[in-house]
């Protein structure tokens, strides 16, 4: 399997690392880091060619991943008899690209359980559009060499409450990187066209995904608790996804991700930085883990998506 290629974009963006021991398991154009006490990957690295994507219908069945003891993943048991869904860390289009059989090869992949995290089901209509951002930058990327690499996993906490034998995060975060060109000469940001003669920078962009439902601290624990007492799964609230300062994901996460907070669009230095995205903060239960998360803006567009140039 060729896993995760930190050269892909011509510029080293290397795995997230962690301050604690992860297995690090290669499928083919992804990598994803297991937390073996979680059960559950800490981060996911995928890349994506924009210019060879198959068009490949959903097929797949969920298993377990035969390289990784049975008790360091967490299978079908913890989706069964709830609306739980088996939530993609890495998308299952991002890696369907180059040849026929690599493409279907890569779209098997996706379907391995270290891939996936429990997430609120399908009738939750914030969904397309966390599941849409590589779209939206790739198409942004597209007028320039159309390739992508994304990292994306779940924000673990002490407090994550227990069901099944695993803490289901409720703070998930994705940081998509590219290649576009620099500022001009006189400071001006670039204007994005694929003629632009420009130096070549790598930029890149993070979100965060709340699912955390908009209550109080104290009737938050109360109804986890009630529910995790009847073997409910713990209350889950609709989609709210922030584009955030890729060193906001950093903190949250306690992972070192290398190059991309230097490479970040939201804090590149004027006259570069575009303007952040109109929305609302945070809920409270974000801005207690990272206080400066107040400064955050909910998108529910992708044309509120802040990239340079726009």
């Amino acid at each position: 399997m060729t896993g995760y290629d930190a050269q892909f974009l011509g510029f080293g963006v290397p795995l997230p690392v962690s301050p604690v021991e992860l297995r690090v398991l290669d499928y083919t154009h992804f990598s994803v880091l297991l937390h073996p006490g979680r059960r559950l990957a800490a981060a996911t690295a995928c890349t994506v060619d924009g210019s060879t994507l198959q068009a490949l219908r959903r097929s797949g069945r969920w298993r377990l991943d035969g390289r990784v003891p049975s008790a360091e993943q967490s299978g079908a048991e913890l989706y069964a008899g709830n609306p739980l869904d088996r939530g993609h860390l890495v998308r299952r289009l991002d890696p369907v690209w180059g040849d026929a059989e690599t493409a279907a090869r890569a779209n098997h992949d996706t379907f391995t359980y270290t891939n996936a995290a429990p997430q609120v089901n399908r009738f939750n209509q914030s969904k397309e559009l966390w599941n849409g951002l590589e779209d939206h930058v790739l198409r942004y990327a597209a007028a320039h060499d159309h390739r992508l690499a994304v990292q994306t996993g779940p924000v673990f906490a002490a407090d994550d409450p227990l069901y099944r034998g695993v803490r289901i995060p409720r703070l998930f975060w994705k940081v998509v990187a590219w290649v576009g060109p620099g500022p001009a000469p006189d400071g001006t940001a670039p204007d994005g066209s694929s003629g632009d003669a420009r130096p070549r920078v790598l930029q890149a962009t993070g979100f965060v995904l709340d699912q955390t439902p908009q209550l109080d601290d104290a009737k938050l624990y109360e109804i986890t608790a009630q529910a995790l007492a009847r073997d409910d799964i713990p209350p889950l609230g609709p989609f709210r996804t922030y584009q955030v300062p890729v060193r906001d994901v950093a903190a949250l996460t306690r992972l070192d991700l290398g190059p991309l907070p230097g490479a970040d669009v939201l804090t590149a230095p004027p006259p570069a930085r575009p303007a952040g995205p109109a929305g609302t903060r945070p809920t409270d239960i974000t801005i207690h883990r990272l206080p400066r998360a107040r400064a955050w803006s909910e998108i529910r567009t992708p044309d509120q998506i802040a990239l340079p140039g726009r």
